[in-house]
C-alpha cells in the first residue's frame, strides 16, 4: 500500500521541467483596436437621380409641332381616298374644314418634297428639339416614306382592269382608311400631350433617333 502510495503522488505531482510560465496577457480593455476607414468614394456622376415621371406636362410648342407634322402623310396620303370619294361623295364634307390649308400646300411647287426634308433635316435631326417632338416627326416621316410603295406596286405591276383593278382599288382604299387613322391617332394624342404609337411605324422611328 505503501508503494501504491508513492506512485500515485509521483504520478499526480506536476516535475519542475513539465512547468512552463504562462504567459502575461494584458487585460482586455488595454487593447484598442483602431477604427476602419471606408476607401470607397461616392462618385457624383454615378449617383442617384430621380427620373422624370412619365406624366410630365409636354410643353405646348412640342404639341404644336408634333401635331402639325402628322399632316404631311395625312396630306400626301389623300390620293389614295380618290375611289372613296366617288363611292361616298358625303365623306368629302369632312375634310371642308382643312380644304384651305390642303389648298395652300397643294400651290406650293414641290411643297411635298420640302416639307419632308424640312421635317427630317430641321426637326429629327435637330437636337434641340425635345424626344417628344422627334419622335413623332420621324413617325410622320416615316410614314409618308410609305406612302410611296402602293404607287410602286402599281407601276410595276400595271393592274389594268378586272381583277387588278378590284386589287388596286382595294388597296388604295385600305391605305387611305390606314392614314387616316394614324392622323386621327397621332394629331390627338399630341394635342394630349401623349406619345402615339403607329403600327409598322413607331419602331422604325425609334431606331432612326
Amino acid at each position: 500500500m505503501a508503494t501504491c502510495h508513492h506512485l500515485l503522488r509521483f504520478s499526480f505531482s506536476p516535475s519542475p521541467k513539465t512547468l512552463t510560465p504562462k504567459p502575461f496577457l494584458p487585460p482586455i480593455h488595454q487593447f484598442t483596436v483602431p477604427p476602419l476607414k471606408s476607401t470607397a468614394r461616392i462618385s457624383p456622376s454615378r449617383s442617384p437621380t430621380l427620373c422624370k415621371s412619365s406624366n410630365q406636362t409636354v410643353p405646348a410648342t412640342d404639341r404644336l409641332i408634333s401635331a402639325v407634322s402628322y399632316f404631311l402623310p395625312f396630306f400626301n396620303g389623300l390620293q389614295y381616298g380618290r375611289y372613296l370619294f366617288v363611292q361616298y361623295p358625303q365623306l368629302g364634307l369632312l375634310f371642308d374644314p382643312i380644304f384651305p390649308l390642303l389648298s395652300l400646300y397643294r400651290s406650293v411647287p414641290y411643297a411635298s418634297f420640302v416639307a419632308f426634308f424640312a421635317l427630317y433635316l430641321g426637326v429629327v435631326r435637330n437636337p434641340s428639339f425635345s424626344r417628344f417632338v422627334r419622335f413623332n416627326s420621324m413617325q410622320a416621316v416615316v410614314l409618308d416614306v410609305l406612302l410611296a410603295l402602293p404607287l410602286l406596286l402599281q407601276r410595276v405591276f400595271n393592274p389594268g382592269r378586272g381583277l387588278g383593278l378590284r386589287l388596286m382599288v382595294l388597296g388604295y382604299n385600305s391605305m387611305f382608311v390606314f392614314i387616316g387613322a394614324c392622323f386621327l391617332y397621332g394629331l390627338v394624342s399630341c394635342i394630349l400631350g401623349r406619345t402615339p404609337y403607329l403600327p409598322f411605324v413607331a419602331s422604325a422611328a425609334d431606331r432612326q433617333l
